[in-house]
């Protein structure tokens, strides 16, 4: 009997704990046979009471062990949101303005406040704010359901590399690995190391001195500080125009540079323009400012080592200081430039299986509108794996490599522009390290100037901006002005941005937005590869300026001759 009250005091003793459809049932089950049988007679009690006290203990540590695997598992979570949630507040407060106060509760303002008021200038650390962040990706390669479609595109370029391989065997009888569109793509490489030297040390001298040159008369000793503002000015937008726009422009149109040398370096000429801008916008209110309240016994001048870090970090926003990472990760360095040469490898087997092929045979009959119609839809495959690739390379790959050698810890380049249900919404996430620099520099400043009274004429100038500057990077690296880009971008973009506005949700939206996305993208490959062709099937020995205007794909028609094959 003693044996018998010891179990049943153990079963009444188990405390009560939440409920778990595959344990606590089986547990209080036990506990009302072991009270059964102490009523039926104690023989069979004694017998078995060992086993079934056992069978409690080992039922009370798998609780404990679910318990603390829940508590565990729940406390990641929360902490994972609530980390999510103090980064868009932070984000949402960086841009937040301040609601302007009642013409009922305000005094009338003086001359001289409106004169100031007039004159004020946007304050410095006012714009974007800088925190530690992973990238997006990175956050969702770590989740094995998002990292599959990453292991597909893989085994897509797998299939590309072995279709190539199969065709070339069975044309030729031989493998052919001499990647002839990728040699000709980067030709003139040494040239276009020594144009980037050259841009990138006179961008390292020229502002940087300008600006400092310029402080210094502001302190008071010069009789004449606005002059001096003017002719440093000048010659600040001299360099800009000449020095950076114009001279990297001459030598790549001069030396004929291929497509991806030249895309090379008027790329960084762009970003460089960028880099002079947003450095002398942020740091020149705060010279002026000094000026006007000698708060300090000198200007707060950057120092060269802060300028020089501007120039390599991944962000076209000037601060003094950024958030930084405290170790450089190689391994994770390695895999981002490996990441880079593949995709560069992608694309390379993207043109020879998909477009070259296609467009070569279809570049040799006339222009008309059912041609172009299955050209489109034909192109829209290759189209979507340009993009991904040139997204993945580029706004992940690249510039997190970067960020992580420089220990840049703001890795937010992009955000999750994949499910944007607005075009408005698309174009703010795809590219963040351009849109924030279009934000403060363009649109912002542009309300600043128009004392925010013409918005929509700000958003217009910013998609002319954006537009502009595209459409220049293509007709450049190109070699033929051909302004599919530009209407795009000022049709359709605009007419989307307003019609697809942020107010529209729902799945439906998301669908519309790549169906148009998808459909943009065919056209782009289509309309530029045919001009490609047709610019070396029918040359003009001495084109007039409208004659270099006009499309050739619309005239041009050549007969199936021996350099039919040439690129």
């Amino acid at each position: 009997m003693e044996s018998m009250d010891d179990g049943v005091l153990r079963c009444r003793a188990v405390p009560r704990i939440p409920t778990f459809p595959d344990s606590d049932g089986s547990l209080n089950e036990e506990c009302n046979q072991g009270q059964h049988q102490q009523g039926n007679g104690g023989n069979h009690v004694t017998s078995n009471g060992k086993i079934e006290v056992e069978q409690v203990i080992s039922k009370k540590l798998q609780l404990k062990r679910k318990a603390e695997y829940l508590k565990s598992d729940l406390m990641h979570q929360i902490d994972s949101q609530v980390n999510d949630f103090m980064d868009s507040l932070i984000e949402e407060s960086a841009v937040l303005e301040p609601a302007p106060v009642p013409a009922v509760f305000s005094p009338p303002l003086s001359e001289k406040e409106r004169s100031k008021l007039r004159h004020f200038q946007p304050p410095h650390g006012q714009g974007k704010q800088f925190v530690s962040r992973r990238s997006l990706l990175d956050e969702l390669f770590e989740v094995n359901h998002i990292r599959t479609i990453y292991h597909m595109f893989i085994a897509l370029l797998i299939l590309f590399i072995l279709s190539t391989l199969v065709v070339d065997v069975i044309e030729e009888g031989r493998l052919v690995l001499h990647f002839d569109l990728l040699v000709y793509a980067f030709g003139q490489f040494p040239l276009v190391v020594c144009t980037w030297i050259c841009m990138f040390l006179s961008m390292v001298l020229v502002p940087y001195s300008l600006f400092y040159l310029w402080a210094q008369t502001q302190s008071g000793s010069y009789s004449h500080p606005r002059w001096c503002s003017l002719l440093f000015g000048s010659v600040f937008l001299l360099y800009q125009a000449v020095g950076v726009g114009f001279l990297p422009t001459y030598v790549v149109v001069t030396n004929s540079f291929p497509p991806a040398s030249c895309f090379i370096v008027i790329l960084e000429q762009v970003r460089l323009l960028m880099k002079a801008h947003s450095f002398v916008r942020e740091n020149v209110p705060r010279v002026l400012t000094w000026a006007k309240e000698k708060n300090s016994p000198r200007p707060v001048i950057p120092q060269v080592s802060q300028y020089l870090y501007f120039l390599f970090a991944p962000t076209l926003i000037y601060r003094d200081k950024y958030p930084r990472s405290p170790v450089i990760r190689w391994s994770y360095v390695a895999t981002k430039l490996l990441q880079v040469l593949g995709c560069m490898f992608y694309a390379y087997y993207v043109f020879v299986r998909l477009c070259i092929p296609q467009f070569r045979s279809i570049s040799l009959q006339l222009f008309d509108l059912r041609a172009m119609v299955l050209c489109v839809f034909n192109s829209i495959l290759p189209g979507v794996l340009i993009l991904f690739l040139g997204f993945f390379s580029f706004l992940h790959c690249w510039l997190n490599a970067f960020g992580e050698m420089l220990r840049f810890a703001d890795r937010m380049f992009y955000k999750d522009w994949w499910n944007s249900t607005s075009f408005a919404n698309y174009y703010r996430t795809w590219n963040v390290v351009v849109h924030d620099w279009l934000y403060y520099y363009v649109y912002r400043d542009f309300l600043w100037l128009s004392q925010k009274r013409f918005r929509p004429v700000a958003m217009l100038f910013v998609f002319t901006v954006s537009a502009v500057v595209h459409e220049y990077i293509l007709a450049i690296c190109f070699g033929f002005f051909y302004p599919v880009l530009f209407c795009l971008f000022m049709c359709f973009g605009m007419m989307f941005n307003f019609i697809l506005h942020d107010q529209r949700k729902g799945p439906i939206w998301n669908v519309i937005m790549w169906t148009a996305l998808f459909l943009g993208q065919g056209v782009i490959i289509c309309l530029y590869s045919q001009e490609w062709y047709a610019q070396r099937y029918c040359p003009l020995k001495e084109p007039s300026f409208l004659e270099l205007l006009k499309p050739r794909s619309w005239s041009c028609q050549r007969g199936l001759t021996e350099d039919s094959d040439s690129l």
